[in-house]
């Protein structure tokens, strides 16, 4: 139970972080111009060990802006966006490496995403047997 209240408190406010901004945006005056071309895409990314988000430890959590420009407090930002944008966003289509070889030690490792991308609603969550299997799917985007 406390640990999903933690998770519940650091999905909260680092949403409320990313996302309070598009707010704005989305109350604008009618027949307001724009304030950007770009779609949103904002995204938290949280990890941790266990073996859902419900029942995980919570390791760590960043924030991922990908438009206009790859900005947030994800280490590899740049290349994380060049890595959904590959995928057109679809965090399911990630494949693992064809070169990286784990053990088959089993130590949970969950990953979530929520946010958006690209205008769009995203909500993702997946467990890993180990911690390298998790880096070998997300490569830069899950690294941090």
């Amino acid at each position: 139970m406390r640990n999903t209240a933690r998770w519940a408190a650091a999905l909260g406010l680092t949403a409320g972080a990313v996302c309070g901004p598009l707010i704005g945006a989305a109350v604008a005056a009618p027949g307001a111009a724009p304030s950007s071309l770009y779609a949103p895409s904002a995204l938290v990314l949280t990890t941790g060990h266990g073996n859902d988000a419900a029942t995980a430890t919570p390791e760590r959590a960043v924030t991922l802006n990908c438009a206009p420009s790859a900005s947030g407090t994800h280490p590899a930002a740049v290349t994380a966006c060049a890595e959904l944008r590959a995928v057109g966003g679809d965090l399911g289509a990630l494949k693992p490496a064809g070169d990286v070889a784990c053990t088959k030690i089993y130590d949970p490792v969950v990953v979530t995403v929520q946010g958006v991308w690209q205008g769009k609603r995203v909500s993702y969550e997946r467990t890993f047997g180990n911690t390298c299997a998790r880096d070998a799917v997300g490569g830069s985007l899950f690294a941090f």
